[in-house]
């Protein structure tokens, strides 16, 4: 790293130069992406329901309708004028290309069943269902262009347009509308933060250098990667929270060690040398590790939570590489005129800061000298402020995502509302069962099989191409309407299992498995809400330790390289582990049980939490977490080489970092946050629990409780295998002495601290004071 940073000086406008040319042509090549990325994605598509849906929607008239008309009348829908213009516009949606199964209450003359799940108990609205071919995006696209000629007023009808098209191209422009909205207000609050915490104008500025890149090119990336996967609209939304967010943390990290560096040294070149040495290996151990707890998204066998993954691997790679090589080119240029634009009562205190010898805030050692006088009080009080926080996540209930996703106004969203509300069956909670090689003797296995269907606790009614089922006998025989259950092409039928529960409810997945191991007498694969639910949360139970181990593994091999010791890293989980538990606590306390919409904003309380977002919280936050821990680590780490003393250390580590880390995950909170803005239920889930999940690690964690904890183990924290210390020698982080109070130039250069770097003989004699 001293190389790269004479490197860095000689070339620093090749450097520059060459970022900017990256930044010119990612952003060129990767400026249409929001138009390439799609909706969903919230369900394992290998899943037995999936792969029954696609077989309904394949091979029967019973796909999932994925455009509904509500049409209000007012009045009755059975009145003359109602009925004309009902069936006008039945028939008109029937002329549309690429639609099909269309089903109308007003077209359902003589079939009293089908007409009653398609008219509203009032008798005031009723429903067209039908399905728009094609694939997702051209269906999209299809819709959105209907939605002109068919929303508002035909004749006596007001119509909405519903299903769960509507409903994606809904979230599509909520999520363009709230990513704009989140940047005009974050980016002022940013900007002001940015200039009280950095003092200048100019170095407030710096962030932005890092931003441009890994936003931009992140948007590059995703751009390609449409070309081979679907990618989720939301990543976007990642890749500028945690884009931003990361440029805020590095550049805190390398402008303040470049300014104390600059200050005692004089020299720009030896000023840069020291601070890629300590804070840029630093910078990329924790890219590492962000990167690699992002990585654990790619366990899930959903698209979401993949996107999420692609998204924060690239904007955290990029960010690191720009933190180490664009932002030291644009220092290099500068130099001391990286203070310029000065703020005078701020610039007083930087210089009074920096004129001491540790560099260290007085506010932030008294407060350590006073946990390392009382370390169980306060790990104590910390403790059961954590418990309190998280204990309503015992009551965690999952759920799909759904139109509720939206506010209640959205007309999408209104259609879904009427359906749950208004309409005695809609088909949303049934049971449906695709039932293979019913050819031959067919009839009779299939009225067999329709009655032992009909008898399994929780289902009402079993429809079947034999006719109708209740509690284990036949109620109504087959008629013209029941041919809807015979397959289209090839042979087989499926049946629908009618049930009075709620199919995202823990009694839902039971009757699911019920009916799953009910013996058949030809193979069926079973679908529905509940039975996706029970598949969704069955593939994230599965990918689950695959995502915790991996970053397990990382956080343990990266904090053992770096510090030498086993104890450190475990600690270190189980720290995360307590922020983790925390802020999903005060998720279901909101989202769950609906909690502070006054604060947050409205939104449809459901009584669950979609299942994906825990998980993606999950691998965001303890992501972020150990960026903390390592700008933290780093420092208590150096000064218990020199020194040899737990106590000392870590005062030493808190007073020199406590400043930057609160700073940081002021800013970086302050991004997230922004997501509450939203009118989309996940975008605010995600801002405001990894805002919390910030802000807690910062304060609670590192500020009280892991220093705390440190100081009651005492050396214990440093126990490690002689061949890792050896190793820790080998690949630490280079944080070396350089801050720790030697008497000399040299000595602060060339100390043999574990793993340091030391500056090159000709240039250790021209430093004096320490980085």
């Amino acid at each position: 790293m001293i190389r790269w940073g004479s490197f860095i000086v000689r070339r620093r406008w090749a450097v520059l130069a060459v970022s900017l040319l990256f930044v010119i042509i990612a952003g060129v090549l990767g400026a249409k992406v929001s138009d390439k990325l799609i909706t969903g994605g919230y369900i394992d598509q290998s899943s037995a329901s999936a792969e029954a849906d696609r077989e309904l929607a394949d091979r029967f008239a019973g796909g999932t309708p994925n455009l509904i008309l509500l049409a209000d009348s007012s009045g009755s829908v059975d009145s003359e004028t109602a009925r004309q213009a009902g069936t006008a516009l039945t028939e008109k949606l029937r002329a549309e290309p690429n639609v099909t199964e269309v089903q109308s209450y007003w077209a359902a003359q003589g079939n009293p069943e089908l007409q009653a799940g398609l008219k509203s108990r009032n008798g005031q609205e009723a429903l067209i269902l039908a399905r728009v071919g094609g694939t997702e995006s051209e269906a999209k696209k299809q819709v959105k262009a209907m939605a002109d000629r068919y929303a508002g007023t035909t004749g006596p009808l007001t119509v909405k347009l519903g299903g769960q098209t509507a409903v994606d191209n809904a979230v599509d422009a909520q999520s363009a509308s709230d990513l704009l909205r989140a940047e005009l207000i974050v980016m002022p609050i940013t900007l002001i933060i940015l200039l009280l915490v950095f003092g200048s104008g100019v170095a407030a500025g710096l962030p932005l250098v890092i931003a441009g890149v890994s936003v931009v090119g992140t948007q590059f990336i995703l751009d390609r990667l449409t070309g081979v996967t679907d990618v989720s609209i939301f990543a976007l939304n990642l890749t500028t929270g945690l884009g931003l967010g990361l440029a805020i943390d590095y550049s805190l990290l390398m402008v303040s060690r470049f300014r104390d560096a600059l200050a005692d040294t004089g020299d720009t070149e030896r000023a840069l040398q020291i601070t890629l040495a300590t804070a840029g290996k630093t910078i990329i151990y924790s890219a590492i590790t962000v990167a690699c707890s992002l990585a654990g998204l790619m366990a899930f066998n959903t698209f979401f939570l993949k996107s999420f993954g692609y998204a924060g691997i690239a904007v955290t790679a990029l960010a690191g590489a720009a933190a180490v090589i664009t932002l030291p080119a644009v220092l290099a240029i500068l130099g001391p005129k990286v203070n310029a634009l000065s703020i005078p009562f701020l610039r007083r205190r930087r210089e009074a800061r920096e004129a001491s010898a540790s560099h260290a805030s007085r506010g932030w050692t008294s407060w350590a000298n006073r946990m390392m006088r009382r370390p169980v009080l306060f790990a104590g009080v910390v403790l059961a402020v954590l418990a309190l926080l998280a204990a309503p996540a015992l009551s965690i209930q999952f759920s799909l995502a759904d139109d509720r996703a939206l506010p209640s106004e959205a007309p999408a969203s209104q259609v879904s509302q009427a359906l749950r509300a208004n309409f005695s069956t809609n088909g949303q909670d049934d049971v449906k069962v695709v039932a293979y090689g019913t050819e031959g003797s067919a009839p009779d296995r299939v009225a067999d099989y329709a009655s032992r269907l009909s008898s399994v606790p929780g289902v009402d009614r079993v429809d079947a191409l034999t006719g109708s089922y209740v509690a284990g006998h036949q109620v109504a025989p087959a008629n013209a309407l029941s041919q809807r259950f015979a397959a289209r092409t090839g042979d087989g039928s499926y049946l629908t299992a009618q049930t009075h529960i709620d199919p995202l409810s823990a009694q839902s997945r039971d009757l699911v498995k019920a009916v799953r191991d009910l013996p058949a007498p030809f193979p069926v694969q079973v679908t529905g809400q509940g039975a996706t639910l029970a598949d969704t949360l069955a593939g994230q139970a599965q990918g689950l330790p695959w995502a915790l181990g991996i970053m397990a593994l990382a956080t343990i091999v990266l904090l053992a390289l770096m510090t030498g010791s086993i104890v450190v890293p475990i600690k270190a989980i189980a720290m995360n582990v307590l922020t983790l538990s925390a802020t999903f606590g005060i998720m279901v306390w909101v989202f769950q049980e609906g909690h502070l919409k006054w604060l947050v904003g409205d939104f449809q309380e459901t009584g669950y939490v979609v299942s994906n977002m825990p998980l993606l919280l999950l691998c965001i936050a303890f992501g972020l977490s150990m960026d903390y821990e390592m700008f933290l680590l780093s420092r208590i780490k150096e000064e218990y080489d020199r020194t040899g003393d737990n106590r000392r250390a870590v005062v030493a580590g808190i007073s020199r970092t406590g400043r930057i880390i609160t700073a940081a995950a002021i800013l970086l909170a302050v991004v997230f946050l922004s997501f509450v803005t939203s009118g989309i239920l996940y975008l605010k889930l995600m801002g405001l629990g990894t805002g919390l999940a910030i802000l807690i690690d910062a304060t609670l964690i590192r500020g009280v409780l892991l220093p705390s904890v440190m100081a009651l183990m005492g050396d214990v924290n440093w126990w490690g295998p002689r061949f890792l210390k050896r190793w820790s020698a080998s690949f630490s982080h280079g944080e070396s002495a350089q801050e720790s109070a030697p008497e000399s130039a040299q000595e602060a250069l060339a100390a043999p601290a574990v793993g340091a770097e030391a500056l090159p003989a000709e240039h250790a004699t021209a430093s004096s004071g320490r980085a």
